[in-house]
């Protein structure tokens, strides 16, 4: 009597594994998302200072022609959306889909930037999920809603201007400016990425003592008086402090310095593409230390701060420790930052 041998179980390998990882990095990603339009577009119209602004302008929207001073690309988008039969609810759960759109073209372009071959959704991952712990964030979602629209868009298109990718600047941009026209701030400062490393320090070091000694503020004041005028007299507001922050101006170039200080423990490969990217970041902070001291200057560092969720989230990805970049504990770390996204919304935490 003959046995028959009996087959090996089934091997399960790094194809399979992989496969798995990628099917749920993709679910999480959607559910998150999803969770946030949720969250966001479901916000009572007196959390966020613009929201019933919002809300009043797309409720007028087909009822006969008005005049507006919103941006072309932001009204083309809201009036698309009127035009499928969404209500206000739904109108900005999709704006906030919008914004997420918004940090997933910028992530792509940051991870082609960094040389990066693999990984992009758990990349993404940790984008999303420091971009959910951001105070800053919840200031793009619910308050500065078109210039958190365009914010990240500001920094794929310097990206791309430090890369000379001139295209990809060009549309980037483009599509910025038509969503809030204070990208044009940013771009306009882009030629100084053709200065060296050092001297871009040297001279934001120099932006920075001018725009804390208020020297800025008199300079312009003196040289441009209607740009002056025009800073003071936008959205003039008693309750909130205007001059000079030197609050913002520090906790700022504290973004600057942090991947500088942590660069070796970035793996080597990926190390000298963060740094660069940090003088994208530093020209993004020149229009505050030029006409930061108006009524609501936080705003005018709105795409650097968004910035810097990308820029740590590349240094944990790209982390030469194991365990900070570990897909799992990243996905962990998405699902407890939609808890506390939850949080800020609710509370109206921002920045």
């Amino acid at each position: 009597m003959t046995t028959r041998p009996v087959a090996p179980p089934p091997r399960y390998g790094s194809a399979t594994t992989a496969n798995a990882g990628f099917v749920l990095s993709l679910i999480l990603l959607f559910a998150a998302a999803a969770f946030g339009c949720w969250v966001v577009g479901t916000r009572g119209l007196d959390i966020g200072t613009d929201t019933s602004t919002y809300a009043a302008f797309f409720e007028r929207l087909g009822q006969g022609p008005f005049d507006t001073r919103l941006e072309p690309g932001f009204v083309f988008v809201s009036y698309l959306l009127s035009r499928i039969g969404l209500g206000v609810t739904g109108y900005q759960a999709a704006l906030f889909a919008l914004l997420l759109l918004t940090a997933c073209l910028s992530t792509r372009r940051y991870f082609n930037y960094l040389g990066a071959t693999h990984g992009y959704l758990t990349f993404l991952s940790a984008s999303l999920m420091l971009l959910f712990l951001s105070p800053m964030f919840v200031n793009a979602s619910i308050n500065a809603v078109r210039q958190g629209l365009a914010a990240l868009l500001v920094f794929a298109a310097l990206l791309s201007f430090q890369q000379r990718r001139w295209v990809l600047f060009a549309v980037y941009g483009l599509v910025a400016a038509s969503l809030h026209v204070s990208s044009l701030l940013y771009l306009a400062f882009a030629p100084a990425l053709f200065m060296s490393a050092r001297l871009l320090r040297y001279g934001a070091a120099l932006a920075f003592a001018l725009y804390c000694t208020g020297l800025s503020l008199l300079l312009v004041q003196a040289l441009v008086p209607t740009l002056y005028t025009a800073v003071m007299t936008y959205t003039v507001n008693p309750e909130y402090r205007a001059g000079v922050r030197i609050d913002f101006a520090v906790f700022s170039l504290f973004w600057y310095a942090l991947p500088l200080l942590l660069a070796p423990l970035v793996q080597p490969r990926f190390r000298e593409r963060i740094t660069d990217s940090t003088a994208v970041y530093l020209v993004m902070l020149l229009p505050f230390f030029a006409i930061g001291w108006g009524y609501y200057s936080n705003r005018y560092l709105l795409p650097a701060w968004l910035a810097t969720s990308l820029i740590v989230a590349a240094i944990l990805c790209h982390s030469r420790l194991a365990v900070l970049r570990n897909p799992l504990l990243i996905r962990l770390g998405l699902v407890a930052a939609c808890g506390v996204f939850y949080f800020y919304v609710t509370r109206v935490i921002l920045i």
